[in-house]
């Protein structure tokens, strides 16, 4: 893969807006209509996001088929290529995209935790390795089909204030 590659797929994913698209084409193929009525937007709006994405490989369009009127549809399905890539100051993106797509949830839809540690830089990596070994697991693994659709996210900061 070029560098040039490497920064458009970087550029495509550093936005909260396509990193929501991916998360609802995920586990279900959805046509830009159908991404777009989820996202409270207008088609016109998300198809520039969806053939971003395409063309950098984060979604796949699906087999062509026929809408309730008898338009052609194109449903789009994540190609899950967006976990291993590297994507420079990623941190405020994700943590705006979590703010996105939790803001309408009940709060029995939450389970969050938060621990202060003070770790030496071995441990902290230890700590890290494992948390993302047991993270790319379950990423490997398909989705359950009677499973439910969840999301996890973890950060890890330094915390000046309680040195």
């Amino acid at each position: 893969m070029s560098t040039s590659d490497d920064a458009a797929k970087g550029r495509a994913l550093g936005s909260p807006l396509r990193l929501r698209i991916l998360r609802l084409c995920l586990h279900n193929a959805r046509t830009n209509k159908e991404i777009a009525d989820l996202l409270g937007l207008n088609p016109a709006s998300t198809l520039h996001h969806v053939r971003t994405l395409v063309a950098t490989g984060f979604l796949e369009p699906q087999a062509e088929r026929r809408g309730r009127r008898g338009a052609r549809e194109v449903p789009y399905l994540a190609t899950r290529r967006s976990w291993g890539q590297h994507v420079d100051d990623v941190g405020p993106i994700l943590i705006e995209t979590f703010v996105q797509e939790t803001a309408a949830l009940p709060p029995e839809d939450f389970e969050v935790w938060r621990l202060g540690l003070k770790l030496n830089e071995e441990h902290r990596q230890a700590m890290l390795a494992k948390l993302r070994a047991i993270v790319d697991e379950y990423a490997e693994l398909p989705s359950d089909p009677d499973g439910r659709a969840t999301s996890l996210m973890i950060a890890h900061h330094a915390d000046p204030t309680a040195d």
